[in-house]
C-alpha cells in the first residue's frame, strides 16, 4: 500500500483535505471527487495497470462498472498506452459514459437486470487474453484504494489534527473501505450503503455474506449498486472489526447540498452517503474522524433536482 501511495505521489498531487466543523467537531473530509477522474477509481486501476509485464499490456484489459472503475481504467490504460474494454450497464448515466469513451475505451454494454456483467467480461477477458481488472475483488486494487488513507494521515497531521482513529467510507463491493482499514490498522472503520442495498453491513453483522435481494428499491446511487460483496474485502473489514450503516435516498440528497454549501463541492450520490450517515447521526464524529467523499461525477439533471429539492 505504500508502494501504491509512492506511486500515485509520482503522478498526482495528493487529493484536497478540506477540514470542517459538524456537532462542534473538526471533521477532515478526503475529497476524492477531485481526483482528475471525479473519483477514487484511477488509485486502483493506476496501482493494477503499472504492474503489468509488457506482455500483459499488450493484450490489454478488460474491467466492468457503472461508471467510476471504467473512467478510472480507462484513464490508467490511456497513460500507459493499454487497450481497455469496459463492460458497463445500459442504465449507466450518460456523463459517465462519455467520460470512459472519452478517454478511448471501448464500452461493451449490458442489461443490469438480466445479465451479469463478470460473466461477460471474464468472457471477453479469455477471448482476447487481456487482463481483468475487477473493481474491487483484487488485491492489488484494493492496495491502490488503500493509498487515500495514507495520503490523509499525512496530510491530518500536517494540518496539526489528531491521527484518524474514526473513518466513515461510502461502501459498494468493498475496496475503498478494506484499502482504508489496512492503511489505517488503528482507526475504527464504518461503512456506509444506501437502505436496500446494504449488503456489507448485513454481512458484517451475520458473520458472513449476505447478498442484496431480490426486489432492491431504486437508489440514486449507481457507483454502489453491487449485488454480492467479495470474499477478500468482507474478509478485511470482519477481521478488522468493521461496522456498517445505510441511509436513506432523502438523507443521501441532503448530504449533496450540505457538500454544497459548505465544502462547495459537487459530490455524487454514492460519494455522498458516508457524509449523509453523519449529517443524520447514524455514525457519531470523534476527534480524528476522517470522512471519505470518494465521488464527484454526477448526471447534471439529477443534481439538480437533489439541489433544488
Amino acid at each position: 500500500m505504500r508502494d501504491a501511495a509512492a506511486k500515485m505521489a509520482d503522478i498526482l498531487p495528493a487529493s484536497p483535505l478540506m477540514i470542517h466543523e459538524i456537532n462542534g467537531l473538526e471533521v477532515a473530509f478526503k475529497m476524492e471527487s477531485l481526483q482528475p477522474i471525479g473519483a477514487f477509481k484511477l488509485r486502483g486501476a493506476w496501482h493494477r495497470l503499472t504492474a503489468l509485464c509488457d506482455e500483459s499490456r499488450a493484450r490489454g484489459v478488460v474491467a466492468f462498472s457503472s461508471g467510476n472503475h471504467a473512467q478510472g481504467v480507462a484513464w490508467a490504460a490511456k497513460r500507459l498506452g493499454i487497450a481497455a474494454t469496459i463492460v458497463m450497464p445500459s442504465d449507466a448515466p450518460a456523463a459517465k459514459l462519455s467520460a470512459t469513451m472519452a478517454l478511448g475505451a471501448e464500452v461493451v454494454r449490458y442489461d443490469r437486470a438480466t445479465e451479469s456483467r463478470e460473466k461477460i467480461a471474464a468472457h471477453l477477458a479469455h477471448a482476447r487474453g487481456a487482463t481483468l481488472v475487477p473493481s474491487f475483488d483484487d488485491a492489488w486494487v484494493i492496495e491502490g484504494q488503500g493509498s487515500a488513507g495514507i495520503e490523509a494521515a499525512a496530510q491530518m497531521a500536517a494540518a496539526g489534527l489528531p491521527a484518524p482513529v474514526k473513518a466513515i467510507v461510502p461502501c459498494g463491493g468493498g475496496g475503498l473501505a478494506a484499502g482504508i482499514a489496512l492503511a489505517l490498522p488503528e482507526a475504527e472503520v464504518v461503512t456506509v450503503e444506501p437502505e436496500g442495498w446494504d449488503d456489507m453491513r448485513r454481512s458484517l453483522e451475520a458473520g458472513w455474506i449476505e447478498p442484496v435481494g431480490e426486489g432492491a428499491p431504486p437508489t440514486a446511487c449507481d457507483a454502489l449498486q453491487t449485488m454480492r460483496v467479495a470474499e477478500r474485502t468482507f474478509d478485511v473489514l470482519s477481521r478488522r472489526g468493521a461496522t456498517g450503516v445505510a441511509v436513506s435516498e432523502a438523507e443521501i440528497a441532503e448530504a449533496q447540498r450540505w457538500a454544497m454549501r459548505h465544502l462547495r463541492a459537487v459530490v455524487e450520490p454514492g460519494g455522498a452517503v458516508a457524509l449523509a450517515a453523519v449529517l443524520a447521526k447514524r455514525v457519531t464524529v470523534v476527534p480524528g474522524t476522517l470522512l471519505l467523499v470518494s465521488g464527484g461525477n454526477v448526471d447534471p439533471a439529477a443534481y439538480a433536482k437533489a439541489l433544488a429539492s
